[in-house]
């Protein structure tokens, strides 16, 4: 009997164990979007147990216990708990953002950091907000979102560069910061912007891990990857939409061009050239012809993603073709890209990661940018011609001295136009982590970049009346580059805790080779004179001169590198360290480099004496302080290399030959850049405001200053030849960033993200020792000198012409003022009146000066973000104040049109005291002077887009976990006073930059766009 009780009493406690043991399952979402979450860590509290959510955000655990916690965690959402019962084993668990945990870890060179941590000046842009942007070139979601970046363009046409400024320009030579792409040397404006999880800035001393790339900043390139554990994701992306012109320059229509030209005759003592102007009306509107609307631009991207709890990957690709608003397809670009990302758990101690990406794009031109391109000739061809003749021939335009013999109709120059550019890359990297013992980590990682590249640009015969592209003799010329690149990081990375000391060691090196050769050639003579026949296995024609070139090239850079990062409680923060870098770039004695580093952190929110101040979450000083380099510039410039071209006599005959290029510089070392920040981190409250705000100073020492004055009997004016490059210079840039984010949800339906970033920059040069004690460069109007200078105690770049003081009104005015005849002519009532800066009495060259800085004094930006139940919002600005720019785009021929400015001129006294009279006479209203220097200070709404995203309960019967609509508007509208096409864009040279020779301008692009995730 009393074995029959113990039986009874042993089944009923396997029955109640039974009872209480469940299988669960679920589905995990966004508590804001209600959209799934694949890739939730689902795990049992206090044991091992546990899964991932499958790409459904959905999950199953089976035989857990009754009362057991299950623990929910992702990043950038707060963690939940959940307790199982017998009543809720089936669960809709909904997961909030959490504002702390969002871009918690931060990749900073050869590792991590949580944010918290970071002792540097770093930004970050997320994918969240590319999304948004739709940047045709990832370069554009910089402008704007992070606080001392600058973007300008140095062209609107498709696939035309852009150049990235990291506080201010340093250099006269190359200023584009370093771009590492998960771990590599990469090319940014190559990349699919869908392809980017995240875009890391460093822009202070924490980039000296980098050694001699890291002097204009590093920018870290974060690549998506799969989730584990998660079924296939599919995500469709794709946009279409229309370009046209965001801004047109007023000229004079026909009646307004006869009427002008006829007082400019008359004041010039000649006969009219329109004696009957009645009929005339508007004319040819140049602009309208050249630039077109409804130009067409189409996106599609496709990505699929997915994960084992081994295994990861994401395959991905992206098809762009957009046409150009100025010659449609004659300036179009076409970009193709794939990648393939895979790692995988290989073991407990040994990981696997792989990245490839091959890109290819198809980029045709126009002229532009300069006397003689289409945008130059639209805009100075007179509006009195027709675009074609009575025969539908294009009209020639008159070789005569008014019109000069440069100025040609343009719709003829864009028809008359042949180029074509293909561009294969091949790059990614492959890379090994093993934890050789606990907190020991050794990672190694092969990246690689090789590209090939073919043009070919024809030269039709054509004569346009005489003028100086006028081609007598029908040419193609191709060309044939390939480059290549690889690097090999292995390092080690050991994590320590004892108590509450952590640190942090990382020890590696880093061996970098790059090689390529180009080849270009020229034959004449293509048969038919046509395009389709521009070959040169096709060409028949010889020159005596020389009609092809090649190079080659192979460099290599070994390095070193050690970091220390130490925390006491996470309140105190010490990292510091060191790269060693030998270049092949720089001769003997000079190619090793070392570049220190150090940066400190206090966290003082964590401090006892701060008390609970609900108003402060989070307070942290930082400061950093160290050298990098900048060894950027072309190779062997310490060795002659014959590269340049000579004629020499040889039996009495003279006969072609090479001679030595650039003079050899032995001396010749890496750009040397001290940066200094000291920042402050705030989050207040209740994290809903988050403020950063940085102090800098960056002083580049041992420009490299090319063209140094030399002896002419080394002959280094000869074709090819040029002056050596010497370190020789100095440049201090100091400034102030700021940055607030406020982020708020005021109810479940709506929730509001709000940012604003400025940065107030100065740039001085402190040193140029070449001799003449400064540096010109660019160029205006014809003959002049060059307008702009490097000079000590002056911004780089600035403007250097003569100063105004208005218009004479009469003849008494003149003979008080003192002479301008040294300027090129006597100087008459309603002349510009140019200032005797030295008080010498008399106005000669002597009196240029400084007259406009090309360098904005405040760069900023505004953006703004909005939900509303399945709506939402969001508008980008920027803006950029107290840079000039230069009007360069206007010839200053007689017979040229003109912008619609010139009807407010002088024409009697007191009728005008800032626009000169018109005449055919001579004066010297053309020399370069402040009357062509503009204020081009503007604000640019950069970017507005509406969206909708689908119920996901309605989108979701049909197997759609997400489906999103949206409309936008990208470059909607430019505020601003500059007269010119656009006055955010440059020509990417620091000295000579800011001058306007008729910038392509960037499109207003309308988008209409659809999101898709299965």
């Amino acid at each position: 009997m009393k074995s029959n009780y113990l039986l009874i009493i042993f089944l009923f406690l396997s029955t109640f164990g039974f009872a209480q043991s469940f299988d669960i399952g679920g589905t995990v979402k966004e508590n804001s979007s209600g959209l799934s979450i694949p890739g939730v860590n689902v795990q049992i509290k206090n044991t091992n147990k546990g899964v991932s959510t499958d790409f459904d955000g959905k999950f199953s655990l089976k035989g857990i216990p009754s009362g057991s916690v299950v623990v929910f965690t992702f990043i950038g959402y707060k963690t939940f708990e959940y307790k199982v019962t017998a009543s809720n084993n089936n669960m809709s668990v909904l997961m909030q953002d959490d504002a702390k945990a969002l871009d918690e870890v931060v990749v900073i060179g050869y590792g991590s950091q949580k944010r918290r941590e970071i002792t540097g000046a770093v930004s970050v842009v997320d994918s969240k907000t590319l999304e948004i942007l739709k940047p045709v070139k990832i370069e554009q979601a910089l402008q704007g979102t992070v606080s001392g970046v600058n973007v300008t363009t140095q062209s609107g046409s498709p696939g035309a560069a852009l150049d990235i400024r990291i506080r201010g320009i340093a250099t006269n030579g190359e200023n584009r910061p370093t771009t590492i792409i998960d771990g590599y040397v990469g090319e940014l404006g190559l990349l699919n912007p869908n392809d980017i999880e995240s875009i890391t800035v460093l822009k202070d001393a924490q980039a000296a891990i980098y050694g001699t790339i890291g002097a204009n900043g590093v920018i870290l390139i974060t690549t998506k990857t799969g989730k584990k554990n998660s079924k296939s994701r599919i995500s469709y992306n794709t946009y279409t939409g229309f370009q046209e012109t965001s801004q047109k320059l007023n000229l004079l229509n026909a009646t307004e061009y006869a009427l002008l030209l006829n007082e400019s005759y008359a004041n010039g003592g000649k006969a009219l050239p329109y004696t009957n102007v009645s009929g005339l009306g508007k004319g040819t509107n140049w602009q309208n012809e050249v630039i077109s609307k409804g130009v067409p631009i189409i996106n599609h991207d496709l990505s699929i993603s997915g994960g084992s709890d081994k295994v990861t990957y994401a395959v991905s690709g992206s098809h762009l073709d957009q046409e150009g608003i100025v010659g449609q397809s004659k300036s179009g670009f076409l970009r193709n890209t794939a990648r393939v990302s895979l790692n995988a758990d290989v073991s407990d101690k040994l990981k696997l990661k792989t990245n490839v990406i091959y890109t290819y794009f198809n980029r045709k031109t126009l002229s532009e940018n300069g006397l003689g391109s289409v945008l130059f000739n639209a805009l100075n061809i007179p509006s009195t011609l027709s675009p074609y003749n009575a025969n539908g021939d294009f009209t020639v335009v008159p070789n005569t001295t008014g019109l000069g013999n440069e100025i040609i109709n343009p719709l003829a120059q864009v028809a008359n136009t042949n180029n074509d550019y293909n561009f294969k890359k091949l790059n990614g990297n492959f890379g090994l982590e093993y934890k050789l013992i606990d907190g020991l980590v050794l990672s190694s990682s092969m990246g690689f970049n090789s590209s090939n590249s073919k043009s070919r640009d024809f030269a039709k015969q054509i004569s346009y009346g005489g003028k100086v592209f006028d081609v007598v003799r029908s040419s193609v010329t191709q060309g044939a580059v390939n480059d290549n690149n690889y690097s090999f990081d292995a390092f080690a990375t050991y994590t320590k805790k004892i108590a509450d000391h952590n640190f942090v060691t990382t020890i590696g090196n880093t061996i970098f080779k790059e090689w390529g050769s180009g080849l270009y050639a020229t034959g004449y003579d293509v048969p038919n004179n046509s395009w389709d026949y521009a070959d040169i296995s096709l060409t028949t024609g010889i020159l005596d001169a020389k009609t092809n070139s090649a190079y080659s090239y192979d460099e290599r850079r070994l390095s070193y590198f050690g970091r220390m990062q130490y925390d006491f409680k996470g309140k105190y923060l010490l990292s510091g360290m060191i790269r060693r870098d030998a270049s092949t770039k720089f001769g003997t004695g000079n190619k090793v480099g070392y570049f220190p580093s150090f940066t400190a952190g206090w966290v003082i929110s964590d401090e006892g004496f701060f008390g609970e101040d609900k108003k402060i979450n989070f307070m942290k000083l930082r400061a950093s302080y160290g050298t990098l380099g900048n060894d950027q510039i072309p190779n062997n410039g310490y060795v002659s290399l014959l590269s340049g071209e000579a004629t020499y006599v040889f039996d009495g005959s003279l006969v072609n030959g090479t001679a030595t290029g650039q003079i050899a510089n032995p001396d010749l070392k890496w750009e040397e850049a001290r940066k200094f920040d000291v920042g402050l981190d705030l989050k207040l409250f209740n994290n809903k405001v988050s403020i950063v705000t940085d102090y800098f100073i960056d002083t580049r020492k041992d420009l490299l200053i090319p063209n140094i004055p030399v002896s002419g009997i080394t002959g280094n004016y000869a074709p090819g030849a040029s002056a050596p490059t010497v370190n020789a210079g100095t440049v201090r840039n100091s400034g102030l960033e700021f940055s607030v984010d406020y982020k708020n949800k005021f109810s479940e339906n709506f929730n509001m993200s709000v940012g604003y970033n400025v940065t107030f920059l100065k740039n001085e040069v402190l040193e140029v020792n070449n001799g003449t004690g400064f540096i010109e460069g660019g160029s205006f109007g014809v003959g002049q000198p060059s307008p702009s200078r490097m000079q000590v105690g002056l911004p780089i770049g600035y403007f250097y012409g003569y100063k105004t003081d208005g218009v004479f009104q009469n003849q008494a005015e003149i003979n008080a003022h003192p002479s301008q005849v040294a300027l090129g002519a006597n100087a008459a009532p309603g002349d510009i009146r140019f200032v005797d800066v030295n008080n010498d009495g008399v106005i000669n060259s002597s009196d240029r000066t400084n007259i406009g800085n090309p360098i904005p004094t405040a760069t900023m930006g505004f953006n703004l973000q909005m939900n509303y139940k399945n709506l939402d919002f969001a508008v980008y600005t920027f803006a950029s104040v107290g840079n000039d720019m230069v009007r360069n785009y206007e010839r200053t021929l007689s017979d040229a049109n003109r912008l619609n400015y010139v009807l407010d001129r002088w024409t009697g006294e007191g009728t005008s005291n800032s626009v000169p009279r018109v005449t055919t006479g001579a004066t010297a209203n053309n020399v370069f002077s402040d009357y062509f220097v503009e204020d081009a200070s503007y604000l640019r709404i950069q970017n507005i887009q509406l969206g909708y995203t689908l119920n996901p309960e309605v989108s979701e019967i049909v197997k759609i976990t997400k489906l999103r609509l949206y409309a936008g508007v990208n470059n909607l509208y430019t505020f601003t006073k500059y007269k010119g096409f656009d006055p955010g864009a440059s020509n990417g040279n620091p000295i000579g930059g800011g001058i306007d020779y008729g910038f392509y301008p960037v499109p207003r692009t309308f988008l209409l766009g659809l999101n898709i995730n299965f």
